[in-house]
């Protein structure tokens, strides 16, 4: 005799069904599945690898929030802010005046954070004998006009020229401060003979192999199988090294401010981020990296 299935576990059987079609009994995963807060935040080549140990750790403390770090130089990263793509801009120079007017009439106000400092080191092969130069023969150097080692002090061997590419912010800061010698009129270029690298990682391999190579690179990826030179201000010196200490008390004279821009004044979790950032626990970050920590 078949035996009649009570109404009651029929309806707690459908009930059963329908939780798993929508993906579980109830409570399963919640944690798992609980949402989470995105910042995108794109930009300098130069910050890439302080903006990712960045969101490493930060990461680690708010599992809320999940960030999401690129590069593809200055130029780019303010583009994406000023199209609205991006929550966050690093830049390695400061936006220009038509970025902020481009950005205005999207509708954005970009909110401008110093977040850290840094020093653009010129870097040799190891083998170069010349150990220091000053501003204007890095200028005559990269404008094209000295072109072999022996017209400062070196070998017989032609200069190899390199430099990051236009898009990056090391480019534009470079340009101003040491082609064109910070000099508003000038309106001097880099010689046609460089060879523009994708990125600071390109420039480091070269000065490692090319033993004619000159290059710079901000301070966080200069290696110890690398040379870096002192730099004076003007011919005669004081010829000075970067470092922390010379950044700090600015007597090395190619140092620059790193910057995060933030689509108007930042709020929610993108504020609580950009507080962090500036924060003494993420500053220790920026010196362990070989950058040079803002003051607060």
């Amino acid at each position: 005799m078949t035996r009649a299935v009570p109404l009651s576990r029929i309806l707690i059987l459908a009930l059963y069904l329908i939780l798993t079609a929508c993906g579980g009994t109830p409570g399963a995963g919640d944690a798992a599945s609980a949402p989470q807060t995105a910042i995108e935040n794109k930009g300098s080549d130069t910050m890439v690898n302080l903006a990712l140990a960045w969101a490493e750790a930060y990461q680690g403390q708010h599992a809320e929030v999940r960030l999401s770090v690129t590069g593809g130089g200055s130029g780019t990263g303010i583009a994406a802010m000023i199209n609205g793509t991006v929550d966050i801009a690093n830049a390695s120079r400061a936006i220009k005046s038509e970025e902020r007017e481009k950005a205005q009439a999207n509708g954005i106000e970009p909110v401008e954070f110093v977040v850290a400092r840094d020093a653009i080191a010129i870097i040799v092969n190891p083998a170069n004998p010349v150990n220091q130069l000053s501003l204007p023969q890095l200028s005559a150097i990269y404008r094209g006009e000295i072109t072999n080692w022996n017209q400062v002090g070196g070998e017989d061997r032609p200069i190899v020229l390199l430099s990051r590419e236009t898009n990056s912010g090391t480019h534009v800061f470079f340009l101003e401060n040491v082609v064109r010698l910070a000099e508003k009129d000038n309106k001097d270029l880099f010689s046609p003979d460089t060879l523009l690298m994708p990125s600071s990682e390109g420039i480091g391999a070269e000065v490692r192999q090319n033993p004619n190579a000159i290059g710079y690179d901000g301070l966080g990826y200069v290696t110890s199988d690398m040379k870096t030179l002192a730099v004076a201000e003007a011919d005669g010196g004081p010829y000075v090294l970067p470092t922390i200490a010379t950044v700090d008390d600015k007597s090395y004279p190619i140092a620059r401010d790193l910057y995060m821009y933030t689509r108007g004044q930042p709020a929610g979790q993108v504020k609580a981020y950009m507080d962090w950032v500036l924060s003494p626990e993420a500053q220790k970050i920026v010196a362990q990296l070989g950058f040079v920590p803002v003051k607060q």
